[in-house]
């Protein structure tokens, strides 16, 4: 994990080396990952239920219906203040996050006020694992060696606890996840030495396809 001054280029901190090519890039669905990052349908029930019952503690005290609806006016305001505040955020950080697959690695540039970036060679990574959720998008997250420590806090949203509660990078709520996924096996597989004798298992959580298997020859 590293940060880096300026813009990034073509959603990365640095050009790449010579040969090395772009396979993928995209950035999470925001209205998705304000969904699965900031809970926004749960905050909404949570904040329906306080609205209501604020105009039934108004009734129950002997207010009028036309009293009691007005006193929970300032209510209402404030939560959905928050909920926009939370969408925004979701707009932010999808606008200012690029994950890029290329034929050596995986990068993670993010970041709304200080771009940071994760690189990831491909024979650094173990496994990938792809959650596929039920609006179309989903979650493909890789596994890294024991040894490799990342900042949960530094790196969240674009992070989920792993085995251990070690950090696993997670290319967050994107669209087309079993074409990324595939994309990233056969770069994985025309990638790592046969010394490494690395497999790498896709396995889909949400859809009733089998999990993808490559194996390094």
């Amino acid at each position: 994990m590293s940060r880096f001054t300026g813009k990034p280029i073509s959603g990365l901190p640095e050009a790449l080396p010579e040969g090395e090519t772009i396979l993928w890039q995209g950035a999470p669905a925001w209205r998705s990952l304000a969904r699965r990052a900031f809970r926004v349908k749960l905050l909404s029930v949570y904040f329906g239920i306080l609205i209501i019952w604020r105009v039934v503690a108004s009734l129950a005290a002997g207010d009028g219906f036309t009293l009691s609806m007005a006193s929970s006016l300032s209510s209402v305001v404030l939560c959905t203040i928050a909920l926009g505040g939370f969408f925004l955020l979701a707009w932010l950080i999808a606008r200012t996050t690029t994950y890029t697959i290329t034929s050596r690695r995986l990068v993670i540039t993010y970041g709304i006020a200080v771009p940071k970036s994760v690189n990831l060679p491909f024979s650094r990574i173990d496994a990938a694992d792809l959650r596929e959720l039920p609006e179309g998008t989903g979650d493909l997250s890789v596994k890294l060696p024991a040894a490799t420590r990342l900042s949960y806090i530094l790196l969240w949203p674009h992070v989920r606890a792993g085995a251990g509660g070690r950090a696993e990078p997670v290319l967050r709520c994107i669209a087309e996840p079993q074409l990324v996924a595939n994309i990233l096996v056969n770069g994985l597989s025309n990638t790592i030495s046969a010394h490494e004798r690395a497999t790498v298992a896709v396995l889909s959580k949400a859809s009733e396809h089998p999990g993808l298997q490559a194996q390094a020859a």
